[in-house]
C-alpha cells in the first residue's frame, strides 16, 4: 500500500505491506483522506499518535470502500462506501478501522466530501451537543468558523436550532450565512455581539480573550483549537460573575468505547441530515495523495473555506 510518511518533518511517499484486518476491524481502500491541524502538529513533532496507531503516517479521517473484514465482523460491510475517524494513518491507500467506528456514506456523496466528513463533524458535534449541551434557541459563537470544523459547527448549531454567530478573519461572510449563520463578524467586532450561551473556540487564546466578555449567565465555553495560542491572562471574575464553565476537548486520544458511542450518536442524529443535503462538507481544495507537500502548503494558507482533502482512485 502507498503511504504518506513523516520523515524529519518532510512528507515522503512509501510502499508498505497492506495489512489484514483482525477481530473487530475492516480494511478500507481509501478514496479520500482529510487534512487537519493535528497533522500539521504531528509533522512538527508536537502531537504523536496514540498507542496502537501508526507513528509516522498522518491522517485522522478517511473515506473509501471496505475490501476485507475481520473474522468476527459482519460480511455485509464488504464493498460499502464508508468514512471514519482514526487515531492516525489515514493518509494511505489502505487503512485498518474498527468496524464499530464506521459511518455509511449516503448515496450520491462525492469521495472528497466523504473524506472530509468524519473528523470535522464528529469533533463539532461532540463539542456542541455533548460537551456544551447546546439547546434550541440558545446563542452560540463559533470562532474560526471558515475552517473545516468551523463550517461543520455552523451547520450543526443551526441543525440544533441555535442562533449562530460565526467569527472569521476571512471574507467568506456570505458563504457562512448560507450555511446557517445568523450573523457573521470579524474578531475585532466581537465586542458588539449580544451575550452568548455557548462559545466554540477553534482558534485559541487570541480569540478566547476577546469573547470572554460576551458570556451570558451560565455560559459554556469549549476550547478545541489552539492555532491562536494556548495561554492567556484569564480574569477569573468573569467566570465567577457569569457562573460560566470553561472546558476543552479532543477526540484523538479517547478510548475505543468513547469513539464508538460518539459514532453511534452521529449515525442517529447527523447522517439523516447529511443524506438529505441539509449538512454538507465544504471543500477548500483537493490534491492527489501523491502530492502531500502541496496539499499541506495549501492547508497552511489563511482564508480557506472548508476542508483540504487528499484523494485517490480506490485501490483493489
Amino acid at each position: 500500500m502507498l503511504c504518506v510518511v513523516i520523515d524529519q518533518q518532510a512528507l515522503l511517499l512509501e510502499d508498505r505491506v497492506t495489512p489484514s484486518p483482525g477481530p473487530g476491524h475492516v480494511l478500507i481502500a481509501t478514496t479520500a483522506s482529510g487534512i487537519n491541524a493535528a497533522d500539521i502538529l504531528q509533522r512538527r513533532g508536537h502531537y504523536p499518535a496514540p498507542a496502537g496507531w501508526p507513528v509516522d503516517v498522518p491522517g485522522l479521517e478517511l473515506a473509501g470502500h471496505v475490501v476485507a473484514v475481520g473474522p468476527d465482523v459482519d460480511p455485509q460491510w464488504m464493498g460499502r462506501h464508508v468514512c471514519a475517524i482514526v487515531g492516525g494513518g489515514a493518509q494511505a491507500s489502505h487503512v485498518l478501522v474498527p468496524a464499530d467506528h464506521l459511518l455509511v456514506v449516503p448515496e450520491g456523496v462525492a469521495a472528497a466530501e466523504a473524506g472530509g466528513f468524519a473528523e470535522a463533524f464528529l469533533t463539532a458535534y461532540d463539542a456542541l451537543a455533548l460537551q456544551a449541551q447546546l439547546r434550541a434557541s440558545e446563542r452560540v459563537l463559533i470562532s474560526g468558523a471558515s475552517g473545516g470544523v468551523g463550517t461543520a459547527a455552523v451547520q450543526i448549531a443551526r441543525h440544533l436550532g441555535a442562533h449562530v454567530t460565526a467569527v472569521t478573519r476571512s471574507a467568506h461572510h456570505g458563504e457562512l450565512r448560507a450555511l446557517g449563520a445568523d450573523e457573521v463578524c470579524h474578531p475585532d467586532q466581537v465586542s458588539d455581539v449580544a451575550p452568548v450561551d455557548v462559545v466554540l473556540e477553534l482558534v485559541g487564546a487570541s480569540n478566547l480573550q476577546l469573547v470572554l466578555g460576551r458570556l451570558a449567565p451560565f455560559a459554556r465555553v469549549v476550547v478545541i483549537g489552539l492555532g491562536g495560542g494556548n495561554r492567556l491572562d484569564l480574569d477569573l471574575r468573569i467566570l465567577m460573575a457569569t457562573r460560566a464553565t470553561l472546558t476543552g476537548s479532543t477526540l484523538r486520544s479517547r478510548s475505543h468505547e468513547e469513539k464508538s458511542a460518539l459514532a453511534q450518536r452521529v449515525r442517529e442524529e447527523l447522517l439523516p441530515a447529511w443524506a438529505t443535503g441539509a449538512l454538507r462538507v465544504m471543500i477548500a481544495g483537493t490534491f492527489p495523495l501523491t502530492e502531500p507537500e502541496a496539499a499541506y502548503a495549501f492547508f497552511a494558507q489563511p482564508g480557506k473555506f472548508g476542508k483540504v482533502v487528499l484523494t485517490q482512485a480506490a485501490a483493489p
